[in-house]
């Protein structure tokens, strides 16, 4: 009790550290679309921890955009509690910045606020993640199991940094992602998007139209599309009607036509169309069987089209970025309340609020549901409203950057610090 009550006050002694490092990763313009501009971001933070004896990792994900890993190594790592401390330091655009009244990437206060893009998704957080690990370094406090910060590229466009240090072998027995829940521990659903494809084998003029109408030999891939579409409504609705989670309204498992494109020039009967769609699922399914249930669905319903059997669908499904192939997945994430880092991170918080949390679910997605498709525990609690996030005029209360810091430096020690089960 007394060292967390030492920490705590160092929290609000020390303040404007805090603020100043948010100050200075918001003047990273780390915008999202284009991307291709976290090198620098990542440098200063890498920079940062490397002081207080972390030892880093860098690497490209794509060119220009390295995803950061500090690692600090726990005494007994095979013994203790290991911890992953997620966060992306990719931003919303801005566009058109006329319409704030603060400058986007220069940090201003307030009235006990603090305004700049991304201050709500997510830099906030970060900054109190870096400021409660400097702080645990500099009071010397112990962590027997090791300790993980990834500041990952690329979750506002669907470029899955969280996945790259998966791939790279980068686990933990829990991983707490950051991301703004206005501090209620939260799970997810999940995203995929898709190409539908209709595409025929033949090519025909404009003027055949009347002759494949009365055939019925040809047909226009737009026209076919249709049909797909409407498939796609009625499985929607059986969605809606057959699937339930606690947590979210029934008929969340949507599945949205977004973009289509088809057709190359009026004198042509259309001879290929694409559907974008977007699936959003439950946290208890999986993004591969969602979308082959959709697969399975729209090939059923083609079944008895003739045309359909020498010309069939061809499906394409998520995609490693929005930007680079237009497509993306945000696997759904669970969250286990018997889990003792659950339960532990509610009485973490607790002991700084004096008041309960909640455990609830997302009405957006994150990259949580990547260490949950890697069979790593998670949960989503971070500070900042979902409203905020991508608003003109972001902003963030100071004092809940101030608790947050307060409660990882409340939670981390004793996580770090308890016997794997």
């Amino acid at each position: 009790m007394m060292r967390e009550s030492t920490l705590a006050n160092l929290v609000d002694e020390r303040k404007e550290e805090l603020k100043h490092i948010l100050s200075k990763l918001i003047s990273y313009p780390t915008v999202s679309p284009p991307a291709r501009n976290t090198s620098e971001i990542q440098g200063y933070i890498a920079d940062y921890l490397e002081k207080i004896d972390f030892r880093t990792d860098r690497w490209n994900v794509f060119p220009n955009d390295p995803n950061l890993v500090g690692i600090k190594k726990g005494k007994q790592p095979d013994v203790y509690n290991s911890l992953i401390i997620n966060g992306h330091i990719d931003v919303a655009e801005v566009g058109d910045d006329s319409s704030w009244t603060v400058p986007p990437f220069s940090l201003t206060e307030q009235s006990g606020y603090l305004y700049g893009r991304d201050v709500s998704d997510m830099k906030g957080a970060v900054a109190c993640a870096l400021f409660a690990m400097k702080l645990l370094d500099e009071e010397g406090i112990e962590l027997k199991g090791d300790l993980q910060l990834q500041t990952v590229i690329g979750e506002e466009v669907g470029e899955a940094g969280t996945l790259s240090c998966i791939e790279k072998g980068y686990k933990a027995d829990f991983a707490l992602v950051i991301d703004g829940s206005d501090r209620e521990i939260h799970g997810q659903g999940g995203v995929i998007t898709g190409w539908i494809t209709v595409k025929s084998k033949e090519v025909y003029h404009d003027a055949m139209r009347a002759e494949l109408n009365e055939t019925g030999h040809g047909a226009s891939a737009i026209e076919k599309m249709t049909k797909i579409i409407e498939n796609l409504r009625r499985l929607e609705k059986e969605w809606a009607d057959s699937k339930q989670y606690p947590g979210f309204k029934k008929g969340t498992t949507t599945i949205n036509p977004a973009v289509i494109e088809g057709g190359r020039h009026p004198a042509f009967v259309a001879d290929e169309c694409r559907l974008w769609i977007t699936l959003h699922f439950y946290p208890n399914e999986n993004y591969r069987s969602v979308a082959e249930e959709v697969e399975q669905y729209l090939q059923q319903s083609v079944q008895e089209d003739p045309w359909f059997q020498n010309n069939p669908l061809v499906f394409e499904w998520g995609g490693k970025s929005m930007i680079e192939d237009r497509g993306e997945i945000f696997p759904s994430a669970e969250v286990d309340p018997e889990h003792p880092a659950i339960k532990l991170l509610e009485k973490s918080h607790y002991a700084v609020e004096k008041d309960t949390t909640s455990i609830g679910m997302s009405k957006t997605v994150t990259d949580a549901g990547w260490f949950d498709d890697a069979e790593i525990p998670t949960a989503i609690y971070g500070p900042g409203k979902l409203s905020e996030a991508h608003s003109v005029d972001e902003k963030v209360e100071l004092e809940e950057l101030i608790s947050f810091t307060k409660t990882l430096l409340t939670f981390i020690p004793v996580w770090c610090n308890s016997k794997k089960e």
